[in-house]
């Protein structure tokens, strides 16, 4: 696995010539591995620019977000392609794109839960689907079923208005008998969205993602929950409330998901209220930048070096430099807060804003991960005095995961093509150093 961050660290040539320290140790055994699974509905982005005369023949009302059959989305896509008009064709779902993500910041393995089409043509959207797909996720607990996966497609007008028409598919076909309960529990995390818990009647998705949730908290396994978008939300708040109080551990949410689930637009107060029911808080704001929220122990906490920052609760960020716990396993739990602004301010040119919240979790799930595998390969270190839930400080993983956004938002594709430079000759070594 890659430790996420820029870590520094002392390189000794030839190999033979190592640490003099680290020379008398004896033969370290193989280094046990990590990884994080997640569930999701498999459905593919079809970008395309038409004219308003396709919409009100398809029935889509301009600008707005309607499903649409199978026939209908077939026809729609043949029409579309004979006609040259898509742009883009991108693997999508929020935990698709968040497993993808981590694959490749871990270079490490993950595991996805869902459904993929029995019979795969060549270019067809299952077949876009494992081509957008790192090598690294394993897709070998993918549930088969006959037909199509899901299908969302964004048709743009010539004014720039973006008209969505959704087919589900077979999205929501997922069975609890495909969801593998060893995997579930030696994982480091279990990966979910809002979107499961609201599956049509017949489909088996909620289900599963209830028995998978079931396996985690046996085994203790954190379970991650993205909202998604806050029209579910608001629809029943004081429901997502409960969900989350009762199976949740890592909530993530952007500004808007926030407020539908708090009534609170502040983000920071957003964050604060949601710690009432779980153990940590990832909030994406937008141009205001990304929040973390937490547990730490009293008296292990940490004071930061940074400045001070107002806010609705004053010096918020007091003891950023402290590591997120489980409240439960806090004698004396404090609440703790870390902020930063957009990486470089953001990129100059924005091409969609698809997918950054899900780089983000992306990179809090790394972090995550390395703290299992920290943990588990170097059981002695004074780092696991005290259970931790991540590997870095708050600070830290902010600074992480407004990276990753950053590397999002710079392109096209919701999914990263490849790991953070290795040298970011872009970027004052101090963003990483302070």
């Amino acid at each position: 696995m890659k430790f996420p961050g820029q870590r520094k660290s002392k390189h000794y040539f030839p190999v033979s010539n190592r640490d003099p320290l680290l020379a008398q140790l004896p033969h370290q055994p193989q280094a046990f591995s990590t990884y994080i699974c997640g569930i999701d509905q498999t459905l593919v982005d079809i970008e395309a620019k038409v004219a308003d005369e396709l919409l009100e023949r398809y029935g889509l009302p301009k600008g707005n977000s309607t499903l649409i059959n199978d026939d209908s989305a077939h026809a729609l896509y043949n029409e579309l392609k004979s006609n040259d008009m898509i742009s883009d064709e991108f693997a999508g779902g929020t935990i698709g794109n968040t497993v993808h993500n981590y694959s490749i910041l871990a270079d490490d393995r993950s595991v996805l839960f869902g459904v993929m089409s029995q019979n795969i043509m060549v270019g067809s959207y299952a077949y876009r689907y494992l081509c957008n797909t790192s090598s690294k996720v394993d897709l070998n607990y993918l549930q088969p079923v006959d037909g199509p996966i899901g299908r969302c497609f964004t048709l743009i007008s010539a004014d720039g208005e973006r008209t969505f028409a959704i087919s589900k598919g077979s999205m929501d076909k997922l069975t609890p008998h495909y969801i593998n309960q060893q995997v579930v529990q030696e994982s480091s995390a279990l990966v979910i969205t809002a979107y499961l818990m609201r599956a049509s009647d017949g489909d088996g998705m909620t289900s599963a993602a209830m028995k998978a949730i079931e396996y985690a908290k046996a085994a203790e396994v954190p379970v991650v929950l993205t909202l998604g978008t806050r029209f579910l939300i608001q629809e029943d708040p004081a429901w997502w409330q409960n969900f989350i109080k009762e199976h949740v551990t890592i909530l993530a949410m952007n500004e808007d998901e926030g407020e539908a689930l708090t009534r609170l637009k502040d983000p920071l107060l957003a964050s604060e209220a949601a710690l009432e029911w779980c153990d940590m808080v990832l909030t994406t704001a937008g141009a205001i930048g990304l929040y973390t929220a937490g547990y730490a122990e009293d008296s292990a906490k940490r004071e930061t070096s940074h400045l001070l920052l107002p806010g609705a609760i004053p010096e918020f960020n007091r003891y950023e430099f402290s590591r997120p716990m489980l409240k439960a396993d806090c004698a004396t739990p404090l609440k703790v807060y870390a902020h930063i602004a957009p990486y470089m301010g953001g990129p100059d040119y924005i091409r969609n804003t698809n997918g950054a919240g899900d780089g983000a979790l992306s990179a809090l799930l790394h972090d995550l991960s390395a703290n299992t595998f920290h943990k588990t390969n170097v059981p002695g270190s004074s780092k696991h005095k005290r259970d931790g839930l991540c590997y870095s400080s708050f600070s830290q993983v902010c600074k992480y995961a407004n990276r990753v956004a950053y590397e999002v938002l710079a392109q096209h594709s919701p999914r990263l093509s490849r790991g953070l430079p290795e040298r970011e000759d872009s970027l004052e070594e101090s963003y990483w150093e302070r």
